[in-house]
């Protein structure tokens, strides 16, 4: 079941998030030396806290009994865009349509939201992952390396149905 995160989640979407991108880190070999902005890494309570209470991030999480086991949040761009941030799930869960699920919330939320297109960055290094939004409908729009990443920055974009207002 996927509904809104509250106040109270912020410590279990945190772990969400740093248990499912450590697989990435572990992957790649990205450390607090290396890759210290990584989310894996930088990624806390008091971040999420900042995006729930100051920036008023729509925060969803996919609860399987009482655990949080997928998370992801919105960040409004104005100019009827979004990104999506952290889409997480723990790798235990992998493999069994969470990750679609959550994403096609995301589309659905965003586009209520008014969002026309959702931007989403990845490590584009990160084949498997690059492919899984694509393959979502994803389109690659480019890279961008920067001085504090060892690995370069990939882009994707996806155009949002329109939703239709009720009369």
């Amino acid at each position: 079941m996927i509904r809104p995160v509250t106040e109270k989640d912020i410590p279990a979407c945190v772990e969400v998030i740093r248990k499912s991108f450590l697989t990435v880190a572990e992957e790649f070999h990205f450390t607090k030396e290396n890759a210290p902005r990584f989310t894996a890494i930088s990624d806390n309570e008091g971040r999420l806290s900042y995006q729930f209470h100051v920036e008023h991030r729509p925060m969803y999480a996919y609860v399987d009994g009482d655990q949080i086991v997928g998370y992801y949040s919105l960040f409004s761009e104005g100019n009827n865009a979004c990104e999506l941030n952290n889409l997480a799930v723990l790798p235990a869960y992998r493999h069994k349509s969470i990750g679609k699920q959550l994403l096609e919330h995301a589309e659905k939320t965003a586009a209520a939201l008014h969002c026309t297109v959702m931007h989403i960055g990845i490590v584009e290094e990160n084949r498997v992952l690059r492919h899984w939004y694509e393959e979502n409908g994803a389109v690659h729009t480019g890279t961008k390396k920067f001085d504090f990443f060892p690995f370069t920055c990939g882009y994707l974009q996806m155009p949002l149905p329109k939703i239709m207002e009720e009369r």
